[in-house]
């Protein structure tokens, strides 16, 4: 596995774990970089405090986005695996919307159900497609 899709996963443990313990982010963040059992890339870092820096605009789009799903109804790991994918859509420049799709789409198949690659990938092209504004009124 690639350097860059072991951080994805990571980010993703990283923010699934921060929902289920009720903590932000970036403590749970810190709490895995300060055991470093393994150390934490540079990347996953980058992605969970992109995340949690963009957090609130993020769910926005995924709740306009998730058609016929509201975001408390979408199970943890697929919050946290879109959340991560619409950061790197959004704000990642160096990261081609085809790529940060495809990683998330096998996240989803790796640690969700049968059915979260088909949704992620839906929501994912439908967010880069339409490149939604972010909350610096600029489109991303």
């Amino acid at each position: 596995m690639a350097a860059r899709s072991k951080a994805r996963k990571r980010a993703v443990d990283v923010l699934y774990e921060s929902e289920v313990r009720d903590v932000a982010p970036v403590t749970a963040l810190a709490e895995r970089v300060a055991l470093a059992e393994p150390p934490v890339n540079d990347y996953t870092i980058e992605l969970v405090e992109g995340v949690a820096d963009h957090l609130t605009r993020i769910d926005t789009i995924l709740d306009d986005y998730a058609e016929g799903w509201a975001l408390a109804r979408m199970p943890d790991v697929d919050r946290a695996v879109l959340r991560v994918g619409v950061y790197e859509v959004l704000w990642r420049a160096d990261v081609p919307d085809a790529v940060a799709i495809d990683e998330a789409v096998e996240l989803a198949k790796t640690l969700s159900t049968d059915d979260s690659p088909k949704f992620v990938n839906g929501v994912l092209g439908r967010v880069a497609h339409d490149r939604p504004v972010t909350e610096t009124g600029l489109e991303a």
